[in-house]
């Protein structure tokens, strides 16, 4: 699930090629023979060129922290959401309030997606 994610945000840095073997494998499930076959290498090329790729979107994580910013914004959203919920309904109702409350929460169903 990590390398996915990994994927859905430093994918387009990798090659072409480490592109379609991280989705023939990860997304679509397939092993690495199919994909060997589907690429027209071997079951070790396939598998080295999944573990470089893998390396390489830890790497690019290990550096930028993309993913691990996103997931800390994803709570603080999630936690200003529950503590809008917690005042009283009439507060809530309050035009800009609701309209608050409505952009987060689009923001909460938008960050299942990724």
């Amino acid at each position: 699930m990590r390398i996915i994610l990994l994927f859905d945000f430093y994918g387009a840095l990798l090659t072409k090629k480490q592109q379609l073997a991280i989705e023939m494998h990860h997304l679509n499930d397939l092993s690495l023979a199919e994909i060997a076959d589907e690429l027209g290498v071997t079951r070790q090329a396939v598998h080295d060129i999944l573990k470089r790729a893998e390396q390489v979107l830890i790497e690019y994580e290990e550096k930028l922290k993309f993913v691990e910013k996103h997931q800390r914004e994803q709570q603080t959203i999630q936690h200003i959401y529950e503590l809008m919920h917690e005042l009283p309904k009439e507060v809530q109702q309050v035009p800009a309030l609701r309209l608050a409350l409505q952009e987060l929460n689009c923001l909460l169903d938008y960050s299942k997606e990724v």
